[in-house]
């Protein structure tokens, strides 16, 4: 028996949509077309700001595309790793402990080495 994890999925408009397709369209036009469309927040920033908002609540159900979508926008690969370390000071270790499993995966399906990571 394997012990460990199976990867983490994402969960896609697609999902939602089987399930309830006003759902899918309320997201789609309120938080990809709206919301981070708007220019007072960088993507960049705003991928920092949504992580954090993430872990600090342990909604892991979306910090698969978000990860993802933070190194698309020019989040580093440490960046993210110090977001997860501040994060377990002012959100609690389960929390962060919840965030690096998904995070992990990430890492690993784009060859993110521990190298790229900041020291101990």
């Amino acid at each position: 028996m394997s012990t460990s994890n199976p990867p983490h999925s994402a969960i896609t408009l697609d999902d939602v949509r089987a399930v309830s397709p006003a759902l899918a369209r309320y997201t789609q036009e309120a938080i990809a077309d709206t919301l981070w469309q708007r220019p007072y927040l960088p993507a960049r920033e705003r991928s920092m700001v949504t992580l954090a908002g993430l872990i600090a609540r342990n909604q892991t159900v979306g910090l698969l595309h978000y990860v993802n979508l933070a190194l698309d926008h020019g989040v580093t690969p440490g960046e993210i790793s110090e977001i997860v370390i501040h994060l377990a000071f002012y959100a609690g270790w389960p929390n962060a402990f919840s965030a690096v499993m998904v995070v992990k995966d990430v890492f690993v399906q784009r060859g993110i080495a521990i190298d790229q990571l900041p020291p101990v």
